[in-house]
C-alpha cells in the first residue's frame, strides 16, 4: 500500500515538473529577446486572480447596478494594449534605446513586442515610410489579467506624487486611455539597467456600451480612480 502511494506521489511530481520545464520553454520561446526568464516569470497554467474576481464579484454586481438580463451583456475586459513612441530617438539614429526599450517592454508585459512602422514619410519630423517608430504590446487572457494584477497591485502606488486616475480617460465606445511617464515604476525592470526613461500608453479595451459601464468594469478590478475629479458627459 505505501509503495503505490509513494508512485503516486512520484508521478505526481513528474507531472508538475514537466508543467514546469513546458511553460520555462515556452515563456523563453516567447521572449525571443536574450534575456533569462526566471521562475517567477513563468505562466502557470491556473487562472489569473483577477480572471476570478471579475466572476465571482464584479459580474453580479454589474449586473445588479444596470439590471443585465443576460450574463453575456455584462462588460468585460477583452484586451490591454502597452505602447511606446521612439520616433525621436530613430530619427536621431539611436537605435540603442529601440533595442534597450524593447527588452525593458517584454520583461514589463512578458511577452514581445511587436515593433511599428511608419506608413508614410513626413518631411517635417524627418520620418521615412516604413521606419521603426515605436513598440506595441496586446495582451489577451490570462497575461492581460496578470499584467493588470500586477499594475495595480504594484506599479501605480509606485507612481510619484501619485492622485489618483483620472475618470475622464475614456471614449465613447467604453475603452480608457492613460499613460506612465517612465518604465521604472514597474518593480520587474531593474533600475540600475535604465539608460533613458522611457514612457508608455496603455489602452484598455472594454465591452462597456459607454464610459460610466466600463468606469464601473474597471472598479470592480480596484482601479483607483480620484473621487474629487468631475466627470465629464
Amino acid at each position: 500500500m505505501a509503495e503505490a502511494k509513494d508512485k503516486d506521489k512520484a508521478a505526481a511530481q513528474a507531472r508538475e515538473k514537466g508543467k514546469a520545464t513546458q511553460a520555462k520553454a515556452k515563456a523563453s520561446k516567447a521572449s525571443g529577446l536574450g534575456y533569462k526568464v526566471s521562475e517567477a516569470d513563468i505562466r502557470t497554467v491556473s487562472e489569473a486572480r483577477l480572471a476570478t474576481v471579475y466572476k465571482a464579484k464584479i459580474v453580479p454586481e454589474l449586473q445588479q447596478q444596470f439590471g443585465y438580463k443576460n450574463l453575456l451583456a455584462t462588460p468585460r475586459l477583452t484586451k490591454i494594449v502597452i505602447s511606446m513612441g521612439l520616433g525621436k530617438a530613430m530619427v536621431a539614429g539611436e537605435k540603442a534605446k529601440m533595442d534597450s526599450a524593447e527588452r525593458e517592454l517584454a520583461v514589463i508585459a512578458a511577452q514581445r513586442p511587436v515593433r511599428c512602422k511608419a506608413k508614410k514619410s513626413v518631411a517635417n519630423f524627418k520620418v521615412r515610410e516604413g521606419m521603426e517608430t515605436g513598440l506595441k504590446v496586446t495582451l489577451r487572457g490570462t497575461r492581460m489579467y496578470e499584467f493588470l494584477d500586477r499594475m495595480i497591485s504594484l506599479a501605480i502606488p509606485r507612481v510619484k506624487d501619485f492622485r489618483g486616475m483620472s475618470n475622464n480617460g475614456f471614449d465613447r465606445q467604453g475603452n480608457y486611455n492613460f499613460g506612465f511617464t517612465e518604465q521604472s515604476v514597474f518593480p520587474e525592470v531593474n533600475a540600475a539597467d535604465i539608460n533613458t526613461q522611457q514612457g508608455m500608453n496603455i489602452t484598455m479595451v472594454t465591452t462597456g456600451r459607454n464610459a460610466n459601464e466600463a468606469r464601473e468594469l474597471l472598479k470592480g478590478f480596484g482601479f483607483p480612480f480620484k473621487t474629487d475629479e468631475k466627470i465629464k458627459e
